[in-house]
Parts: C-alpha cells; structure tokens; sequence
C-alpha cells in the first residue's frame, strides 16, 4: 500500500524532525491529534513516530466491574516477577510501564502507560509472545471487550490495544531518542570507571 500523506496541520515541521538523534540535547516533539505526522501503513495501522521519549502509548479501558483488586494484586505479581527474574520483561526494551486506576461516575479505568524501544506494533506481538511462552495471563483480561482468544490471536490483541490507545500530543526527552540498551551500558561503563578510579587511589 502506498504512503498516504496526511492534512498540512499534521505535517511534521522541520524542528521536530529527528534527523540528528543528539542525545546531549534535551529535545520536545509536538504529535498531531492523530498521533502521526505522515500516515504511514504499518501491519496493523498507522505507525507511529519515534518521539525523543522513545516509542510507546497510552491505553484507557473501562475495567470489569469487581476487578479492581485483582488488578492490584497483578501489579505486586509483576514487582515478586521482577525480583525474582529481572530479565523476565527483557524482550520488550522497556523504559518504564505506569499503571493506572481512576473512576469515571460509576465505572473504574485503567490506564496503562508504557515506554519502550520497539515500535508499537511490535511491542505488543512481543509481549503476545512473551505471556504465551511463560504460560501466565495479562492484565489486559480484566478490562472490557478484551478478546478471549488474544493468546492465539496476536491481531486481535494489537486492534484491542490500538482502539483503546490515546495518543500524546508533546514528548520530551532530557536525553533524547536513547535506548535503554544504551543508557545500562553507559550506566555499566560508569561503574567500571569509578570502581578503576577507587582502585588507583
């Protein structure tokens, strides 16, 4: 399918472009409404842009009324998976997630917020294939309309996050466009070096 360009407003202007990658510079991009600036074709949808933040989204659902502290009780499942395994979420080159619970009127929402190096796309089949190989579930099942079958049906788990995703609409980074592979081994030759230094004292 050919690259369709999209409205003059959502046109990516020359000082957002990330051409240069200069991480020694903090830098802000502003995203269009549609959370693009060319509208792209990826495997499922639009593909998003590498903001100097990195790649990432943010979903917002309506829960399953009652599902609250399950939900809760996930997150302190993935804080006991992380200590005891902490390459565990390795595959999907996270930065950081943020979980979210608020009311609206009645009803409660997540809000699920995560950074990461991969494109969207990706990030959600990796995150398919990573529940699937370690046999556990997702959080993702206790929200509405989440489809049964997600473990054999990556499309149908990425259309489900893609319709709940809220796309931003200004990113920064004090350090821009870095991966989180490059920040441990800068952290790693940090350490090498003081602990050289100590040495040498």
């Amino acid at each position: 399918m050919a690259t369709q360009t999209a409205p003059a407003s959502a046109q990516k202007s020359p000082q957002n472009a990330p051409a240069a990658k200069d991480w020694t510079k903090p830098a802000a991009m502003a995203i269009p409404k549609e959370g693009y600036f060319e509208l792209t074709p990826g495997r499922y949808g639009p593909t998003y842009p590498r903001s100097p933040a990195n790649y990432g989204f943010t979903i917002i659902a309506k829960i399953i009324p009652g599902r609250e502290q399950i939900i809760r009780a996930y997150g302190k499942k993935i804080e006991d998976t992380i200590a005891g395994l902490p390459d565990a979420l390795e595959a999907l080159k996270l930065h950081y997630l943020r979980w979210v619970l608020f009311d609206i009127g009645n009803d409660t929402y997540f809000m699920y917020q995560g950074i990461f190096d991969t494109d969207f796309d990706k990030y959600t089949e990796d995150a398919v294939a990573l529940f699937t190989k370690y046999g556990i579930n997702t959080i993702f099942e206790n929200l509405e309309g989440f489809p049964a079958d997600w473990k054999s049906n990556a499309p149908a788990f990425v259309k489900f996050v893609r319709d709940h995703q809220r796309p931003s609409f200004l990113e920064y980074g004090e350090y821009a466009y870095v991966t989180a592979d490059e920040i441990k081994k800068a952290l790693k030759l940090k350490a090498a070096f003081s602990e050289m230094l100590d040495q040498m004292q």
